[in-house]
C-alpha cells in the first residue's frame, strides 16, 4: 500500500437548497473538489435541477468501504432521521463551505474539475448517487 492511500479520506457530505429543503447525501475522496464541482454547476443531473449547493453535514472516514457503507445507510433513512445529525451539528443549517473559494469558482481546482460528471448515469467517479 502506498503512502498517498494510506493518508487518504473519504467524506460522506449532506447538501441541500435551504434550510429544510431537498436533500442529497453523497460520497467523496476530495470534499473540497467536490463541493466545488456542485457550485460551479458542472456535475449534471439531480443536484444541478435542485441547486443543492449548501454543505450542511460532512462525515471523514479512512476507510473507502465505511465511507460507502455510511452513505448507504444515511441513504436508507426517513427524512426525519437524515435531518438528525444536521440539527445537531448545525442547527442553523449554515453552509459549512462558505468562503473556501474566496467568493470565486475560478480556483486552482478548476482544471481538475470541467469535465462534466452525469449523476444520472449512476454511479459518479467517486461513488456519489443521487437519493
Amino acid at each position: 500500500m502506498c503512502a498517498r492511500a494510506a493518508n487518504r479520506s473519504y467524506w460522506v457530505y449532506i447538501l441541500t437548497n435551504k434550510r429544510n429543503g431537498t436533500l442529497y447525501v453523497g460520497v467523496t475522496n476530495s470534499l473540497e473538489r467536490r463541493i466545488w464541482q456542485h457550485k460551479a454547476k458542472i456535475i449534471e443531473g439531480f443536484i444541478k435541477q435542485h441547486g443543492l449547493v449548501q454543505l450542511v453535514h460532512f462525515e471523514q472516514f479512512r476507510d473507502v468501504n465505511i465511507a460507502i457503507a455510511r452513505e448507504k445507510e444515511i441513504k436508507g433513512w426517513l427524512r426525519k432521521r437524515k435531518l438528525a445529525p444536521i440539527e445537531a451539528d448545525n442547527p442553523a443549517w449554515t453552509d459549512l463551505s462558505a468562503g473556501w473559494f474566496g467568493g470565486s469558482l475560478d480556483s486552482s481546482l478548476r482544471s481538475e474539475c470541467q469535465k462534466p460528471i452525469d449523476a444520472r448515469a449512476g454511479m459518479t467517479d467517486e461513488g456519489a448517487s443521487p437519493r
